[in-house]
């Protein structure tokens, strides 16, 4: 099991010792002290800790997705030309933007 699948509060095994999970990154050992937790490490859980739920494999929508991608994109040219960027900032900022959602839409492809 992974250190992100365990809820707060969870005991667990690693690398021979006993932990709790106290936060997202870290855990404290019960011989005392903290440590962080890589996210790759592997955990064997204690107290009967629930076993991670695995979401089902969902299919989006494209045409629901494109949508909500180009929302986000007015959403921050709106946001854009509200700020106090010069008028040459603004115009970099504006092509890097359009730039970047050009560069997603095309990984879609």
């Amino acid at each position: 099991m992974k250190f992100s699948q365990l809820p707060l509060g969870a005991r667990f095994e690693y690398q021979g010792r006993v932990y709790v999970k106290t936060s997202p990154l870290a855990a404290s050992g019960e011989a005392g002290g903290q440590k962080l937790i890589p996210r790759y490490a592997e955990l064997t859980p204690l107290d009967g800790a629930p076993t991670p739920v695995t979401r089902p494999n969902r299919v989006l929508d494209e045409t629901t997705v494109l949508a909500a991608f180009e929302a986000f994109a007015a959403d921050c040219q709106r946001l854009l030309d509200r700020s106090s960027a010069d008028v040459t900032q603004h115009r970099l900022l504006r092509a890097e933007l359009e730039a970047a959602r050009q560069r997603f839409l095309d990984s879609l492809a």
